[in-house]
């Protein structure tokens, strides 16, 4: 099982009146996963609302990959209903050439109402939009002549930059309900679970994952991807609280499904239930590196820590990934 830095670039006002800059965090952030041996960085996409400030994930790349030089790098997700598909393709393949072909590309279709209002889609269109960009972005990276936008007025063209990675980078598909696993399973690519805001507990992620392999088609290398909130070090209480930030923070933007989870169950809308249930990790590395132990078991491939959550400092996140990364097991 791997072991990945995953960040939403949550940010609060608060924080930007002292001064903070949270790009420049990130950056010091996947230095900081480099050096200690993690497998990726990802970043998330948002729009219009501070639980999330990477608007354009292949800029912030572009920048993470100037900066580092063995660490992959990932979009979690790319949303692909806001996005002309032709466009995704060409950016993410300039990002994957300008790497060297560290590229990891999620894909995904949406799930915040004040996003959707933002760009003026309808949610209910998510799926169809999804499906169409999807088609077209694998085509791009082919070579197989395209046509950009929603309209398919535009005249067939071909990529002039194409990915290093051939046929296409890696791909992930991030999905928060039960039902899409097997949607994402039969196109025998990767899958990237958010746990804490769909699930109760480690035993229905199992079956989860349990269901998703059981429709993957044979010979497909499909992983799963899990992100799980993350602290390695002796100022528990301060992660605790960092986190029930971010929680709160999730719920003011209107984060469908986790708000679905949290009206069905009020409890969850604290921070400790989601480490009750396992979905938050704190404590002594070691101890840290026992708890997602629990992932491994229930068949994830790769574990997304989110570190730098609900405004952690950033020397407070850079020695919890060098904690983590030294005790993580070579062979975990």
């Amino acid at each position: 099982m791997e072991l990945s830095a995953f960040t939403v670039l949550d940010e609060y006002a608060e924080d930007v009146a002292a001064g903070r800059d949270r790009y420049r965090e990130v950056f010091g952030l996947a230095r900081a996963a480099e050096e200690a041996g993690l497998a990726t960085i990802w970043v998330a996409e948002h729009h219009f609302h501070p639980g999330g400030v990477c608007p354009s994930p292949p800029v912030l790349l572009a920048a993470l990959g100037a900066r580092t030089r063995r660490i992959r790098l990932g979009v979690m997700v790319s949303v692909l209903p806001f996005h002309d598909p032709v466009g995704v393709a060409e950016e993410y393949a300039m990002v994957d050439r300008l790497t060297a072909g560290r590229l990891n590309l999620g894909l995904g279709s949406g799930y915040i109402p004040i996003e959707f209002e933002g760009f003026g889609v309808d949610p209910a269109t998510k799926r169809d939009r999804f499906d169409r960009a999807y088609a077209t972005i694998l085509a791009a990276f082919r070579g197989e002549p395209v046509v950009a936008g929603s309209g398919g007025e535009g005249k067939p063209t071909v990529l002039n930059v194409r990915p290093v990675q051939q046929p296409h980078p890696p791909i992930w598909i991030a999905v928060q309900r039960r039902d899409a696993l097997e949607f994402v399973a039969r196109r025998g690519v990767s899958v990237a679970l958010i746990p804490y805001a769909t699930m109760s507990g480690l035993s229905e992620l199992a079956e989860q994952i349990r269901s998703f392999r059981s429709h993957v088609p044979a010979g497909a290398a499909a992983r799963v991807a899990v992100a799980v909130h993350v602290y390695a070090g002796d100022r528990t209480d301060e992660a605790r609280s960092a986190l029930q930030r971010y929680l709160d923070s999730r719920r003011a933007t209107q984060s469908t499904h986790y708000e679905q989870k949290v009206r069905a169950d009020p409890s969850q809308a604290s921070a400790a239930s989601i480490e009750k249930a396992g979905f938050a990790a704190f404590g002594p590395a070691s101890e840290v590196v026992r708890q997602l132990d629990a992932f491994r078991a229930a068949g994830v491939d790769e574990v997304l820590g989110i570190f730098d959550f609900g405004g952690l400092d950033e020397a407070t996140v850079a020695a919890s990934v060098r904690a983590l990364g030294a005790a993580w097991p070579s062979s975990a």
